[in-house]
């Protein structure tokens, strides 16, 4: 029985814009405080890994711990974060993978005071589409000071 795979064929330049367009709503949602909802763009086992941290968290629970702790302390200190996410190169994988690039600055900004950029990274994601959208399925963050 031969079967036929019934999702269109991305273009690059549709596959490009998908993938800005899911790193535009995931930053969103993690700046806005939505630790839980901005957890749920990873798949079940997805990994967090960073070069500031001493263990990648490992599986979507750990993730929204981690994502709730850090965004509620964050709120505590009267301190707005804003994610730019920018220069992204994406390589398609398969029909439902791809690598994905970018550079991402971490803007603070605390309440009453001056914005200023915290950190300066590297993002490193394998993303794939899970049930018609994509998800992380392994991030690597590198920050330039420490790599």
């Amino acid at each position: 029985m031969t079967v036929i795979d019934e999702t269109p064929a991305l273009t690059g330049g549709e596959l490009y814009h998908q993938v800005q367009q899911f790193y535009a709503q995931q930053m969103q949602l993690l700046d806005s405080g939505n630790a839980e909802e901005w957890a749920e763009t990873f798949t079940e086992d997805g990994v967090f890994a960073a070069n500031a941290h001493p263990e990648p968290a490992a599986g979507r629970a750990v993730i929204t711990a981690a994502a709730r702790t850090a965004t509620d302390d964050y709120a505590a200190k009267g301190i707005q974060r804003r994610h730019w996410l920018g220069m992204v190169s994406v390589e398609r994988r398969g029909a439902d993978e791809v690598f994905a690039q970018c550079y991402a600055l971490v803007i603070e900004t605390p309440r009453g005071g001056q914005a200023a950029v915290r950190v300066s990274t590297r993002c490193d994601d394998l993303l794939v589409r899970v049930e018609g959208r994509w998800q992380v399925k392994h991030r690597q963050v590198t920050r330039d000071d420490l790599a």
